[in-house]
């Protein structure tokens, strides 16, 4: 059988690094039934700025909704790692950054591999939700393939992230189990982390944001909150206070090291 087709616009990229990215690469991860669409603007902005960058495609997205159906948390996970590795081998250091559940894999790779991930930046990041509609979703599931999207939550006019316009309902089983092993593991992480988070979010919570900096381990954190952006904030009015806040906060972290070390 042949690979899904995947939705132009929605495939993924990468852009090599300059000597002015001082041998840093950055991973971007993006959100549930989302594509590195949503990711493309802040990896130009970074790769202009020198820095190497993957942008993955997640399995089962950026083609149609039935296809995210027939993937799990773990097939998400490997994806990341496996573009993790691609960034490592010519990188001296690690960033990672994701949108949304993008930032819970990117927390998922600091539990899984601490000494390789030198920094986390996470925009609206999720790791549970408070929904009462929620506890009907493994019944959901059952009797139903899909549910009601929820794409496009950016207050900019006109723009679109181009996510499914179905709710794969099974997959998000897979999500739910990813929120809860990386809850677990909070505590685990401790690279320094950079949060932004919109005010107004209507997919993701502000409870996902209270646990994450109440019980990670990270000793260097810093959330930056988004006044005029929704939950797609990479795509939104906020966005070039996101791509020059992260890069500063990088460079930052991430010092030039002297030649040949």
């Amino acid at each position: 059988m042949p690979d899904p087709e995947v939705q132009p616009g929605a495939e993924p990229f990468s852009a090599a690094g300059r000597p002015a990215g001082e041998g840093t690469g950055v991973l971007l991860v993006h959100g549930f039934t989302g594509s590195p669409f949503s990711m493309r603007p802040w990896g130009e902005h970074l790769a202009a700025e020198g820095f190497a960058v993957r942008a993955p495609l997640l399995p089962g997205h950026g083609t149609r909704w039935q296809d995210c159906n027939l993937t799990t948390e773990e097939d998400w996970v490997r994806a990341v790692s496996a573009a993790l590795d691609e960034l490592a081998a010519e990188c001296d250091r690690v960033v990672v950054a994701g949108l949304s559940m993008g930032g819970t894999l990117a927390l998922r790779l600091a539990q899984l591999r601490p000494d390789e991930v030198e920094g986390l930046v996470l925009v609206n990041p999720s790791l549970l939700t408070e929904r009462l509609d929620a506890k009907l979703l493994p019944l959901l599931a059952r009797v139903t393939p899909s549910w009601r999207a929820i794409a496009d939550d950016i207050k900019k006019p006109g723009v679109t992230e181009r996510a499914y316009g179905r709710l794969p309902t099974r997959a998000v089983l897979g999500l739910r189990r990813l929120w809860t092993a990386t809850r677990a593991g909070l505590g685990s992480v401790t690279a320094p982390l950079l949060v932004f988070r919109s005010v107004t979010d209507h997919v993701v919570e502000p409870a996902s944001v209270r646990v994450l900096l109440a019980e990670v381990g990270s000793t260097d954190v810093t959330e930056v909150l988004l006044e005029d952006s929704y939950h797609v904030a990479t795509l939104d009015n906020d966005a070039p206070r996101i791509f020059a806040g992260s890069v500063e906060w990088i460079r930052a972290r991430t010092p030039a090291r002297e030649a040949g070390a």
